[in-house]
């Protein structure tokens, strides 16, 4: 009888584990005219409020990639909303494609603004999240967005870019950057110069911006995604996954995050 109770015991526990894992669901948010489509991610286990975390997509648009990191965030104990920056889910499978979704909204600041500020209500929104606690990472062209929404005074806590741009015309003021930020870069990405990087530093100190700038060795662009070495060697572009350079990327957003929300 005592091994027949402990088996059903179990069993139950189990069942409660299977039950309480990672979920992820596909959101639209946003108006009528351009519908957002986004993916929501979250720990249904976890019955504590939340900080949230936005993700800004690749150039390739809101696509797998971003719904992973969303959902290892939400394994983090977050909870994640990769987002829709060019509207109705659009996604791009060429790099000429890509190139003219993300520099249409590059040209057009405050309409990537009023999208990200969609995503960013659309999060507050969600009955466990703590409003007062979001952040937000992006990875290259999002890396970049994340960077422009600290840059444009958005009240985020922190934002992270991963082989992203650092070039703007907008650059940061003194008093206005309430994030704070960190950049986790690939030393050996030919899309961000020596330059470009002095260039940032010196923004970023001039305006008296809380940041880390990260350069990791022999990394290349798009260093985080495992795809990338595929996707250079299809359109010839100087792409490649770096195993190590990602793991320790990975961990810096967590030390980050774990310090502002101490």
């Amino acid at each position: 009888m005592k091994l027949t109770l402990i088996a059903i015991g179990l069993v139950l526990a189990c069942s409660i584990a299977a039950q309480a894992a990672v979920q992820g669901e596909e959101v639209t948010y946003g108006d009528r005219e351009m519908p957002l489509k986004g993916y929501l991610a979250f720990d249904d286990g976890v019955a504590d409020m939340r900080p949230g975390v936005l993700v800004v997509h690749e150039w390739w648009g809101l696509n797998d990639y971003a719904r992973k990191r969303a959902r290892m965030l939400a394994e983090l104990g977050y909870i994640a909303l990769a987002v829709d920056m060019y509207g109705g889910g659009k996604t791009a499978g060429h790099p000429d494609d890509a190139g003219k979704f993300s520099g249409e909204l590059r040209r057009n600041m405050p309409l990537a603004e009023e999208r990200f500020l969609a995503a960013l209500n659309f999060l507050r929104q969600q009955p466990k999240v703590e409003v007062e606690k979001i952040v937000a990472i992006g990875y290259c062209f999002g890396g970049g967005v994340v960077l422009e929404m600290a840059r444009a005074g958005l009240d985020l806590d922190g934002v992270a870019s991963f082989h992203g741009s650092l070039e703007t015309a907008n650059p940061a003021t003194p008093g206005k950057v309430k994030a704070r930020v960190l950049v986790l870069n690939g030393a050996n990405d030919p899309f961000v110069t020596p330059e470009q990087i002095a260039a940032f530093k010196q923004e970023m100190e001039a305006a008296g911006v809380d940041y880390r700038f990260v350069n990791y060795p022999g990394a290349r662009h798009s260093f985080t995604n495992p795809e990338a070495d595929a996707f250079g060697k299809k359109f010839n572009l100087p792409l490649a996954y770096d195993q190590e350079a990602d793991r320790k990327s990975w961990q810096a957003m967590q030390d980050f995050f774990a310090g502002i929300f101490k």
